[in-house]
């Protein structure tokens, strides 16, 4: 018997070997089922999908044994990777001379007696381990079979560089979640640390405007409107933070049925609009089952956008609804300032503004789409846009429905 021979590029195979991050995993069943293919195809009792590390082989799938592990120094897969780019076939291991004594070939109880492997490469080149099959009796493969066994050992170098992506992703994934909830208890702290400083700025300016106007001049109360416009923008740049964030908690399980047009005039009563206005609402008025705090969030935020973001003596804003039986579909239709096409795709993201002052000449802060978007999303829908610039915005967003109703 001759023990496998170490290659010249072992390190660099082993560094290799561990970045699959498949060594002493659970059996897959997307790896069993290649093995079991191989065993059928070449007509073997055994077929294994094997990795060689130092000391040990150990194997990913097997079929036809209930061994996990063999010593390096005696397997036969060892043999096989030290030609990366042949298949290795033994008719009958007793002839070899690196096999003769072995103590899988001598075994009293079904002993090894054929053996062919096909070397597992990753995309350098370094072979991994090999996907083999193995007979207690001599065989020989058929070019068929040989050509079959390449083709399969190619669909588990492609698992393994599937595998190796996927263990990235995973760990990239958590890694991200991580900062985020740390930005999330950033942003709240910050934020819920920022509110009370902000009421008391617009509270001082009311005062001071209101006993010593005659004192300040006109001047004066001037510094004194912009310093409250400020603190209100920024009052309101803080709650749409707050809102984005605590939309993360809000439960999408919660259904409950409500009127929708009579949850459309509760709304409207809250934006206490002053402007010249007609909001026309579903012609047909419905009882829907949802999540009634979501529905309420994102009308809010889409009805609040189209009254500030209108240039028109008068603000026209219609009401959609439809439903079929998977989904509610709404939308909400304004005759405003319209969004250019070149925003449409980044309109949805945090922070992206428009540049564009709204009607009291305030800039938005790039929120409330935002967090728009993360409310449908939880209640499994989608929102999209149509718009002209000048002639109006469409939103259109669905909802999946609750087939118990």
């Amino acid at each position: 018997m001759l023990q496998p021979a170490v290659p010249l590029y072992e390190r660099k195979r082993l560094r290799s070997l561990k970045k699959t991050y498949l060594l002493n995993t659970p059996a897959e069943s997307k790896f069993d089922s290649i093995t079991k293919l191989a065993s059928y195809i070449c007509k073997t009792p055994i077929a294994l999908i094997t990795l060689v590390d130092d000391t040990k082989q150990w194997f990913k799938s097997k079929i036809g044994t209930e061994i996990c592990d063999t010593d390096r120094n005696i397997s036969f897969c060892g043999h096989a990777i030290l030609e990366p780019k042949d298949l290795m076939e033994v008719q009958d291991t007793r002839l070899d001379p690196r096999f003769k004594n072995n103590p899988l070939t001598r075994s009293q109880k079904d002993p090894i007696l054929f053996y062919a492997g096909v070397p597992l490469l990753d995309s350098d080149g370094m072979p991994l381990g090999t996907l083999c099959v193995l007979d207690t009796k001599v065989n020989k493969l058929d070019k068929g079979q040989k050509e079959a066994l390449k083709d399969l050992g190619k669909q588990v170098e492609s698992l393994f560089e599937l595998h190796r992506k996927n263990h990235h992703l995973e760990k990239a994934e958590k890694e991200l979640h991580i900062h985020n909830t740390l930005l999330k208890n950033f942003a709240a702290m910050v934020s819920h640390d920022i509110k009370m400083p902000l009421a008391n700025m617009v509270i001082t300016t009311d005062v001071l405007r209101k006993k010593y106007a005659a004192l300040l001049g006109k001047e004066g109360v001037d510094y004194l409107k912009n310093l409250k416009r400020s603190s209100l923008n920024l009052s309101n740049y803080v709650n749409g933070i707050l809102s984005h964030y605590e939309s993360d908690t809000i439960s999408a399980s919660l259904k409950q049925k409500f009127n929708l047009n009579h949850l459309l005039e509760e709304i409207i009563d809250l934006l206490n609009i002053t402007e010249d206005c007609e909001i026309n609402l579903p012609e047909q008025d419905e009882i829907i089952k949802t999540n009634r705090a979501v529905i309420e969030q994102i009308f809010l935020n889409l009805l609040g956008n189209s009254l500030k973001y209108n240039n028109k003596d008068k603000i026209i804003i219609d009401i959609g609804f439809r439903k079929t039986r998977d989904y509610y579909y709404f939308s909400i239709k304004d005759n405003g300032m319209g969004i250019p096409l070149e925003k449409h795709r980044d309109i949805f993201k945090l922070f992206t503004t428009l540049h564009t002052a709204d009607r009291q000449g305030n800039k938005g802060n790039g929120i409330g789409l935002s967090t728009v978007k993360k409310l449908v999303k939880r209640l499994k829908g989608k929102i999209r846009l149509n718009s002209e610039i000048d002639k109006g915005t469409e939103f259109l967003f669905s909802i999946k429905r609750n087939l118990s109703e």
